[in-house]
């Protein structure tokens, strides 16, 4: 069992929650900021659900927070698109998959270093493979910030780049040659957990 298994309570991240927890603090200041305010305005609008970790013995102190909400996986260049649909039988392929975006993550600074954010990606791989899951979906898809420690983390966890090339996101996104490419679309197919799980992986 992990830290998180052993050690956490999992349960909705809401303002009642926050209020009677510590001053969550990741050491990144949009995701804080995100998580002190902005959280429970995009869960007010349907547009998010926000959950989070904290301690058994301490249930004030948060551990984890994360937000989902959900997406596809659409409008696909060719090669890529190949590749995306490569466990897909070809009398199932669609325009569009159905997909869980993991919109933000943080680790509390009293907690990095212990590979809490890989364990924290492992317990949603495995929710959503789960059959009590209350919805279809395929793949868990995140908008990384475009740094080589985080696009390395997502690596490190099997997540793939959407899009082979930044200059195939760059026009996905509209972007312009002058303007930054500030996040990069990174995808897992659940498909390869569930294969594991029943012993069915190639």
């Amino acid at each position: 069992m992990n830290f998180l298994q052993q050690n956490c309570r999992f349960g909705f991240y809401t303002q009642g929650k926050a209020a009677l927890c510590k001053s969550f603090k990741c050491g990144d200041n949009d995701l804080d900021d995100f998580f002190t305010k902005d959280a429970f305005l995009q869960s007010e609008e349907l547009l998010c659900k926000n959950y989070c970790f904290s301690l058994v013995d301490d249930p004030a102190q948060l551990v984890a927070v994360f937000t989902l909400s959900n997406d596809s996986i659409k409008k696909i260049p060719g090669s890529r698109k190949k590749k995306v649909e490569k466990n897909i039988p070809r009398e199932k392929i669609y325009s569009s998959y159905p997909a869980v975006m993991i919109g933000r993550l943080g680790i509390s600074l009293d907690f990095q270093s212990k590979h809490l954010g890989s364990d924290v990606l492992s317990f949603i791989k495995a929710w959503f493979v789960d059959p009590l899951n209350k919805t279809g979906c395929r793949f868990l898809l995140v908008d990384s910030y475009n740094k080589e420690r985080n696009l390395r983390f997502y690596q490190n966890n099997e997540f793939k780049f959407l899009f082979s090339t930044e200059e195939q996101e760059r026009e996905f996104r509209g972007l312009g040659p002058d303007r930054p490419l500030n996040s990069r679309l990174m995808y897992f197919d659940l498909i390869e957990l569930k294969k594991k799980q029943t012993g069915k992986a190639e």
